[in-house]
């Protein structure tokens, strides 16, 4: 626990560094536009100090996330499970994951010239935060502060269960970009990004819809539908169940289907969803109103909430739920930026910082728990892995 808060203490800081390039004395004289001196900058391979501060701290959040990730040795609710998947891909063995995620395998251990699963976890470590950071970058008006949301509310710490499902993750959230202004060519860019997704993990499919949906300027009529759906989802929840099987027959006769969920299960999503939500309400009109990709995360966060109440029988929801929640990301520090009256900035501002905090103490004290299991933190560095064999157990 006391390295997790360190590392989160560490990369904020260092995301602190980071401010936006800014034009020189001389190109601001020539009365040049931002894009123009991007342009220039560019061609003659012109840099600045601060834009090279700002990659410097950014590879450095980089390198020790990714190191993190790529450090740990049976850290994850499903890190056994992967390493006998892996060894069944490589013997051309029956899976149940995808062909984007088995030719990864299979390149990277025939590469390794072994069942080099520390690897696996490692590329894909790297993967995702490298998506992660990219998204931060370039879809949000604070990277700091977007940055600050996303460890302290645990979204890089959940990467290390399920990693091809969070590299889907990554992906689709830096597919929403595409949506914010829908022309033809950023329609065609989303669905490539992601059907490119869903050969790592098909549950991504669902955000089509589900995104398409939310992207919509709702009317408050809108709220009707999605009680009708939530009603539905509850009490029809037995047929709904059978498709899903069928959608999803890996998961038959699994403990999965066997466990009891209660509704309270997902109370600490359920409570950051109504959060947002009150806040977007509190600053609807500075923030929200005008802002076609805040209200299409307003609508994700909604959409959330009826998922999770609606839904909490069925197993693993939170596959489906965070593809809506982790637009959070994107949408706190949008609203705080957003906010032109500085005393209700500040007050928003350390109402998100304070909530965050008080949630990623929460999100500690359940990280070693089933479902999340990233507790206690063990680093191959320190212990004696073992290549799978057949004798080999988790």
């Amino acid at each position: 626990m006391i390295l997790y808060a360190l590392i989160a203490v560490i990369t904020i800081f260092l995301a602190c560094l980071v401010r936006p390039d800014e034009k020189t004395e001389y190109e601001k004289a020539g009365n040049y536009s931002l894009g123009e001196v991007k342009a220039v900058r560019a061609f003659y391979g012109y840099t600045t100090r601060r834009k090279a501060l700002n990659v410097l701290a950014v590879g450095s959040i980089f390198t020790v996330l990714t190191a993190l990730a790529a450090l740990r040795l049976e850290v994850g609710n499903d890190y056994g499970t992967y390493v006998v998947t892996c060894h069944e891909i490589f013997q051309r063995g029956y899976v149940v994951t995808e062909p984007g995620y088995n030719f990864v395998v299979r390149v990277l251990y025939t590469l390794s010239g072994k069942e080099d699963y520390l690897l696996m976890f490692g590329v894909f470590g790297a993967a995702i935060v490298a998506v992660f950071l990219k998204v931060l970058l370039e879809q949000t008006e604070s990277f700091s502060f977007a940055f600050f949301v996303f460890m302290t509310m645990g979204f890089y710490y959940r990467s290390f269960n399920t990693v091809r499902y969070y590299f889907a993750l990554a992906l689709a959230t830096f597919a929403l970009r595409y949506l914010v202004n829908i022309t033809w060519e950023g329609t065609v860019k989303f669905f490539a990004v992601i059907l490119f997704a869903a050969l790592f993990h098909k549950s991504v499919l669902a955000v089509i819809p589900m995104y398409i949906i939310a992207r919509f300027p709702w009317k408050k009529w809108a709220l009707l539908p999605l009680c009708i759906f939530g009603a539905v989802a509850a009490f029809f929840h037995e047929q709904i169940m059978v498709i899903a099987l069928k959608l999803y027959p890996s998961y038959n006769n699994t403990v999965f289907i066997e466990e009891t969920h209660t509704i309270t299960e997902n109370a600490a999503p359920v409570l950051g969803c109504l959060f947002v939500i009150v806040l977007c309400i509190y600053c609807y009109h500075d923030a929200v109103e005008d802002g076609k990709d805040n209200r299409m995360y307003l609508n994700m966060n909604i959409m959330a909430v009826v998922l999770y109440l609606s839904c909490f029988w069925m197993p693993l929801v939170t596959r489906f739920a965070y593809y809506l929640t982790t637009c959070q990301i994107l949408l706190l520090p949008n609203l705080v930026c957003s906010i032109r009256d500085e005393k209700k900035k500040n007050r928003v501002a350390a109402a998100v910082i304070l909530f965050c905090i008080l949630y990623f103490m929460y999100f500690m004290t359940q990280a070693d728990k089933e479902g999340f299991r990233i507790l206690p933190y063990k680093s191959w560095l320190f212990y004696e892995h073992r290549w799978l064999n057949q004798t080999d157990t988790f």
